[in-house]
């Protein structure tokens, strides 16, 4: 479990095909600290198991499921990534409840900036704005976000200098793939409500359940 607070920026410093999969070397510092081979970390959004350790550097391994399903199949040596050590019991909790499963990807379609930061949209599936909801939190490369509004194509976000400055998204421009993870809340209502309907009828509750999802924006 993550909470979408970047920790920081890493690179991609080696990248060797091993199986059916990636072997990602990831050159990072912080999240070095305290973590032990078998750990997770989240890259870009993506939770990975690292396999090996040195001074400057982990190592991790990416499934081709993991590659096809994310932008990690895109990735060359050199690229800068979002790193977060998974979440201590003690640990504060910052931003939202990110899983590191990735549920698709997306492209930013336009980023406007400001003095106070900047404005971006992303444009995404149907698999993925099912999910989303203005004012609801999101996922997009592993930081915890705020979505602004909805809109045809996808969704918008606002960006502030300390999120630009401390993660990829400064590199972000219309074109560019990133990871998406929606809000684990949003698929579990749909899940029991989804079994609310199999069972043939509604408990006395269920229209209560359904006004404050709907005031709440969820349906």
């Amino acid at each position: 479990m993550f909470t979408g607070i970047i920790e920081e920026l890493g690179e991609i410093v080696g990248i060797e095909r091993s199986g059916d999969g990636i072997l990602f070397t990831v050159g990072a510092k912080l999240v070095l600290e305290g973590t032990r081979i078998g750990d997770s970390i989240s890259i870009n959004g993506a939770c990975l198991t690292v396999t090996s350790l040195s001074d400057r550097s982990f190592t991790v391994f990416a499934s081709s499921v993991t590659e096809t399903s994310t932008t990690l199949g895109s990735y060359s040596r050199g690229k800068p990534v979002n790193l977060e050590r998974a979440m201590a019991p003690s640990g504060r909790f910052g931003g939202h409840f990110v899983q590191g499963h990735v549920d698709g990807t997306g492209r930013v379609a336009s980023v406007k900036r400001g003095t106070g930061g900047s404005l971006v949209e992303v444009a995404a599936g149907d698999e993925i704005k099912r999910y989303v909801v203005a004012k609801g939190s999101v996922a997009v490369d592993g930081v915890s976000l705020t979505v602004v509004s909805l809109m045809p194509q996808g969704f918008s976000l606002y960006l502030i200098p300390e999120t630009l400055a401390r993660t990829v998204a400064s590199n972000w421009k219309p074109g560019y793939l990133v990871n998406i993870e929606v809000d684990i809340l949003a698929k579990y209502v749909e899940r029991m409500l989804d079994a609310s309907a199999r069972g043939g009828g509604s408990r006395p509750d269920d229209e209560i359940i359904m006004k404050k999802l709907a005031d709440g924006g969820f349906v």
